[in-house]
């Protein structure tokens, strides 16, 4: 369990990782190697599909390129966004959250923009105190585990549910609870309780074996509600330049991902074997079946309901640029058109 940290903290070890990660590799290359960060939970599946069957290289080859793909993990919005503007990475993996702050950051510069979707899945706030029941129910003792600090989706979908509550003035009211924590580190506290950490706003599935392996853990708060349905919570991006450089590199990660939702779709349970040999993965077999066969969750690759955050978040103010739709911040591309 990791003991209570700053952003400060977090953000120097994020850079760490990020040098670690790509020593010696030019923040542009030739079409021939791919770098993605990924982080941790069933939301990442497509990627871990697409890894293991070897997706993104088969469609290089179509594309008359053999990729290499080099993966890394990383933990929280801030940790994938340093190692992103640093060049170590050429594709992110991370909450519309993030995506929205790097591409504010970036607008007219290195013009970062979501790719991909990953899917929706709904992300629960979690608590393993009984008195807590809404989110007004949380107080000064109280402390919420997410993956980072007020930038990633589970802080910004947070904070868009107090706006609801309290109104947009107050919508930062319960950033002084948060806390970034892994989510494996934050689930296993939940779990275990007695720890300083008595929530967690998490994703599959480290809130389903919270639910299931403490009888005190409940659903405070479910994403999809605050969002008005179901949504895209982690979505994948990329810098202007990488996708202008590397355009059959970016074709062939764009049509790789799609490979691997409808091989998801269509065999869940294999897509869970391979979640578990990916991520060397203790959870319960059955449970990570029943996550992926959820019907609340669908796997495909164009972004859904993204666009109410990002107006609420240019609302309160943490972006400047106004977004005047969801394609403000994705690449255009055929196998995103219907999203929203």
């Amino acid at each position: 369990m990791h003991s209570r940290q700053g952003k400060g903290a977090w953000r120097s070890l994020a850079a760490a990782l990020a040098l670690s990660i790509g020593a010696g590799v030019p923040a542009v290359h030739a079409e021939d190697t791919l770098r993605i960060a990924e982080q941790y939970g069933v939301v990442y599946l497509l990627l871990n599909v697409a890894r293991d069957q070897k997706f993104i290289e088969q469609e290089g080859k179509k594309q008359g390129i053999d990729i290499k793909v080099d993966w890394a993990k990383l933990s929280g919005g801030a940790s994938i966004n340093d190692a992103l503007l640093s060049g170590s990475i050429d594709i992110a993996a991370a909450g519309v959250g993030p995506l929205l702050t790097i591409w504010d950051r970036t607008h007219g510069r290195q013009n970062v923009k979501g790719v991909a979707s990953l899917g929706n899945l709904p992300y629960y706030l979690v608590s393993n105190d009984p008195r807590v029941k809404t989110i007004a129910d949380f107080s000064e003792k109280d402390r919420i585990a997410v993956p980072a600090v007020g930038v990633s989706v589970q802080s910004r979908v947070l904070q868009y549910a107090a706006a609801k509550q309290w109104g947009d003035k107050q919508y930062d009211r319960l950033d002084k609870l948060t806390q970034a924590v892994p989510h494996p580190d934050a689930a296993a506290a939940i779990i275990a309780g007695g720890t300083e950490i008595n929530a967690h706003f998490g994703n599959p599935p480290f809130q389903q074996q919270e639910l299931a392996a403490n009888p005190k853990a409940h659903i405070v708060l479910n994403s999809y509600d605050v969002l008005g349905g179901p949504s895209s919570a982690t979505v994948l991006y990329a810098t202007e330049k990488f996708r202008n450089a590397n355009p059959k590199t970016y074709r062939a990660f764009v049509d790789g991902l799609a490979d691997a939702a409808r091989f998801v779709t269509q065999h869940p349970e294999d897509a869970a074997d391979i979640y578990l040999r990916v991520n060397q993965a203790k959870i319960d077999r059955n449970l990570l079946v029943k996550v992926i066969k959820d019907p609340a969750v669908q796997f495909k690759v164009a972004p859904q309901n993204t666009f109410a955050l990002a107006q609420f978040m240019h609302r309160v103010g943490v972006i400047k640029n106004e977004p005047k739709s969801w394609q403000d911040y994705f690449f255009s591309d055929p196998a995103t058109k219907d999203g929203s």
